[in-house]
C-alpha cells in the first residue's frame, strides 16, 4: 500500500523550508552588496588613476567644471569627468564633444545621452536610461543625460559647490597640484559616493540654469538645495538621509552604514555614516580641505 505525505508533515516540512529560506536570503543579500562595494570601489579606484594620469599629462588635476562665463552663470560647463574620458577608455566619445561649446548645446546633446559604467555605483537606484535636466521653473535644459553616482569634493561647509572657488580640489576652474595639497594625499578626500537617486547628477557636468533636483526614487527633498553644479560636492555630511541638515550636495550611498571616498593618493576608504554633529563631523570636513593643516583624528 503506497503512503503519502499527511498534512501535518506538509505543513511541518514547508515551515522547515521558510526558516532555511529566511536564514539564506540575508547571506545572499550580503554577499550581493559586498560584490557591490568591490566593484564601487574599483570604480574610484579607476577614477583616481585617471585623475592622476591626466596630472601627468597637464601638471595639474581636472577642474571641478569649466567655466569662462560671467559668474553665476557656468557654460561651458564641462566636468572633471568629461575631463577624464581619455584615461578611462572613453577617447572615442572624448572625441566627438566640443568642449568649446556649452554641454547643453545641440551639437554636444548625444555626447550627453552615454552611460559611462564606471561612473555608476552599483549599489545605486539609477533607473533605466537617461533622464531630463531642467531649470528651477521646470523649463528643459537637457533633454537626456547619462546618469552619475560620484561627486568630487569641493571643500568643507564653507565652500560652495556652485562658487567662484573652494577649498578642496575641485571647484570652478580650479587647476590644483599635488604641491598644493598640503595636508597631505593620504588624508585629502579627492571624490566619493553621491546616491543617484537622490541628486540626479549627471557626468557631463554643469549645464547654465540647471539645477540639483531630488528624483523620483527618493523620498528626501531639500528645497534649498538648488546648485547649478551636478557634479560636485562638499565635503559635509554622510548618509544626508538620516540627516535633516542634509542637502544634495553633501556625500550619501545606498551601501549599508557609510560612503566610499577617493582619497589624493589613489586610496579608496569606506567612511562610516556621520549624523550628528562633533569630533567626527569636524575630522570628516577637514578630509575636504587641501591646506586646511588640521589634524584628522577619530575616523575609520
Amino acid at each position: 500500500m503506497r503512503r503519502g505525505f499527511t498534512l501535518i508533515e506538509l505543513l511541518v516540512v514547508n515551515a522547515i523550508i521558510a526558516i532555511l529560506v529566511g536564514l539564506l536570503l540575508p547571506a545572499v543579500q550580503n554577499a550581493r552588496e559586498a560584490a557591490r562595494r568591490t566593484q564601487c570601489r574599483n570604480n574610484l579606484k579607476q577614477i583616481g588613476l585617471a585623475m592622476h594620469n591626466y596630472h601627468t599629462s597637464h601638471n595639474t588635476f581636472p577642474p571641478g567644471y569649466v567655466s569662462g562665463a560671467a559668474y553665476p552663470a557656468t557654460t561651458n560647463g564641462w566636468s572633471w569627468c568629461a575631463m577624464l574620458l581619455p584615461s578611462l577608455d572613453q577617447g572615442n566619445l572624448y572625441d566627438t564633444i566640443n568642449m568649446r561649446l556649452p554641454v547643453e548645446d545641440p551639437a554636444n546633446l548625444p555626447a550627453a545621452t552615454n552611460s559611462i559604467p564606471v561612473f555608476l555605483c552599483p549599489s545605486d537606484q539609477i533607473g533605466a536610461g537617461t533622464f531630463q535636466i531642467t531649470d528651477a521653473v521646470g523649463n528643459v535644459v537637457i533633454p537626456a543625460a547619462a546618469p552619475m553616482s560620484y561627486a568630487a569634493t569641493v571643500g568643507d561647509d564653507n565652500s560652495e559647490a556652485d562658487g567662484m572657488t573652494g577649498n578642496g580640489s575641485f571647484y570652478r576652474n580650479s587647476k590644483t597640484r599635488i604641491a598644493d595639497i598640503v595636508d597631505g594625499t593620504s588624508m585629502t578626500v579627492f571624490a566619493g559616493d553621491r546616491d543617484w537617486g537622490h541628486s540626479n547628477g549627471a557626468w557631463v557636468g554643469a549645464p547654465n540654469n540647471a539645477q540639483l533636483r531630488a528624483g523620483p526614487l527618493n523620498p528626501w527633498q531639500f528645497a534649498t538645495a538648488n546648485s547649478p553644479v551636478l557634479i560636485l560636492a562638499h565635503n559635509n555630511w554622510i548618509n544626508i538621509r538620516t540627516d535633516s541638515d542634509g542637502g544634495l550636495d553633501d556625500f550619501s550611498s545606498l551601501h549599508p552604514g557609510g560612503v566610499q571616498l577617493l582619497f589624493a593618493d589613489g586610496s579608496v576608504r569606506f567612511i562610516a555614516s556621520i549624523t550628528t554633529d562633533g569630533p567626527l563631523r569636524l575630522a570628516f570636513w577637514a578630509m575636504g580641505t587641501r591646506a586646511g593643516r588640521e589634524v584628522v583624528q577619530g575616523l575609520e
